[in-house]
């Protein structure tokens, strides 16, 4: 009989790493849309693109209108629930739903709100985790054939604290195995599909959180970020996702691919949405050595000041090399749209991002195979072919090159905060190089084109793991096929709220975050 394997939740981190986090906190100390509507339209018209979301129809929204009377935690539950019977089969976003227990749990929060009892902010939004949250009394596959292959002795941080302030938990979303592939494929539990278009990725491999945000069968989720693993499956499914500074979420209680790299944060349909999910999941932890003791603002208060006067910084070369037409204009749009807005964007050299890649290659495959050892070593015919041969890798990379990548993180890190930051305030950038790709393309050929191609498509998405910045991914637009288009915005460390400031803006001068695809 197979036991399930039970890494380390919180590996001890080498002292580079420690120096790593200290780099980071002294950095942040220092420091058109011509044709667009008409593509756009020309969507809607085809059907490729559903109607305006409602008013109201996001989790800031639901959660004023529960404190008003008007809406009931019961009443949008059941909604969510419905929602996912219906379109789950298609879409593939959980691995394990909670109907009964979410059911249970908004009734409990009505009766708390008929009684002037209100948990926080969320209270009585329906949110979703990703597959590596561990959460007493349910199972954590990560994604694997093993319903409980990850354990950790307490929740998850970030999701408990997301219930704390209300939330309902609706269950466990699919994921790439072992949070390693940025297309969401997964032979255990299904690929995730694309709610704009079947048979193309969702992401990853965060899939399932992107998918069932975009969905509209979870009104915000958790999703990890190592090498891009939130702001990929945003990007594809055309919601919010983002990636915090290094240290801003606790990492407890999830588990770990590579704990030097390893983001948590949330997916959402909108910038204020997401501003309010990190507001809440952000915050020193005990249980973890690596969250910072910075204090976290309210990042919604600071969504109005707009961006007047902010130096936005448009790279070039490595950001724009070798990607989709589609997306570069749709990019080049977005930054004039800001421009348009009153602030001050110019495009700007930065530090050529390979090496970072690499060291982030380096560093990720060590610290996996490190954490997953057991299942390689065991087990590994259990694994998809891919993620096992990405693994493998890390077993034979000598100790000595894995320090040697510490240290050369932090040099590069020192490097590009000082040339960058010094001329901008954030980064504008594609997110992916062309839109979601259809998924018998990228499980396509040889074990050895599959992983070149999981590179290429988070090539744009893994320097800034290395560096530890934060990283916002919003809607841009739609491909002349009806898939998302995005960019990220790239800001100081543990500066959040002026990435989001940018991110909220743009938003609110567009009308890509207010579509929804087409399931119904």
């Amino acid at each position: 009989m197979s036991h399930p394997t039970r890494p380390m939740p919180d590996p001890t981190r080498p002292a580079e790493l420690a120096s790593m986090a200290a780099a980071i906190e002294r950095a942040a100390a220092d420091v058109a849309l011509a044709e667009e509507p008409a593509r756009f339209a020309a969507a809607l018209d085809a059907g490729a693109v559903a109607d305006v979301a409602p008013a109201g129809a996001t989790p800031a929204g639901i959660a004023a209108e529960i404190r008003t009377g008007r809406r009931s935690p019961v009443d949008v539950t059941r909604a969510c629930v419905e929602r996912i019977a219906r379109l789950d089969g298609r879409v593939r976003a959980f691995i394990a739903p909670d109907a009964e227990g979410a059911m249970a749990r908004a009734r409990a929060l009505e009766a708390d709100a008929a009684a002037g009892r209100w948990r926080g902010p969320l209270h009585g939004v329906p949110v979703a985790f990703k597959d590596l949250c561990h959460l007493a009394g349910q199972p954590t596959s990560c994604g694997t054939k093993t319903a409980e292959y990850f354990f950790a002795e307490h929740d998850c941080t970030a999701a408990r604290r997301l219930l704390d302030a209300g939330a309902i938990g609706l269950g466990k979303l699919n994921m790439s195995e072992l949070a390693s592939g940025p297309f969401g494929d997964n032979a255990h539990h299904g690929d995730v599909d694309n709610p704009w278009r079947a048979g193309h990725c969702s992401g990853g491999s965060s899939s399932g959180s992107g998918a069932a945000v975009a969905a509209g069968m979870a009104w915000g989720a958790i999703g990890t970020d190592t090498g891009g693993s939130i702001r990929l499956p945003a990007a594809c499914c055309g919601v919010v996702g983002m990636k915090p500074t290094y240290g801003r979420v606790s990492r407890a209680g999830a588990m770990a691919l590579s704990w030097s790299l390893d983001h948590v944060g949330p997916l959402a349909p909108t910038v204020r949405d997401a501003a309010l999910l990190l507001t809440v999941m952000a915050g020193r932890d005990p249980r973890d050595a690596t969250s910072s003791h910075r204090p976290v603002p309210d990042y919604v208060a600071a969504l109005g000041r707009g961006v007047a006067g902010l130096r936005i910084g448009v790279p070039e070369g490595f950001y724009f090399d070798r990607i989709d037409p589609e997306m570069a204009a749709a990019a080049r749009a977005a930054a004039d749209v800001l421009g348009g807005l009153g602030a001050r964007v110019a495009s700007v050299a930065v530090p050529d991002p390979t090496g970072l890649v690499d060291v982030a290659n380096v560093i990720s495959r060590s610290e996996a195979a490190a954490v997953h050892v057991r299942l390689l070593t065991e087990r590994a015919h259990e694994l998809q072919p891919a993620v096992r041969a990405r693994l493998e890798v890390g077993l034979r990379i000598p100790a000595h090159d894995y320090l040697q990548a510490q240290r050369v993180r932090a040099r590069l890190t020192r490097q590009f905060v000082e040339q960058v930051f010094g001329e901008v305030d954030v980064l504008l950038a594609p997110v992916i190089p062309e839109p979601a790709p259809a998924l018998d393309a990228v499980k396509a050929g040889t074990v050895e084109d599959v992983v070149a191609r999981m590179g290429r498509f988070s090539r744009l998405t893994r320097p800034i793991n290395a560096l530890g910045l934060p990283a916002l991914s919003i809607p841009c637009g739609f491909s002349a096929v009806a898939l998302p288009l995005a960019v990220q915005v790239i800001g100081r460390a543990f500066d959040e709220s002026t990435v989001f400031r940018v991110g909220h803006a743009y938003e609110q001068a567009t009308p890509w975050h207010r579509q929804r695809p087409p399931l119904d």
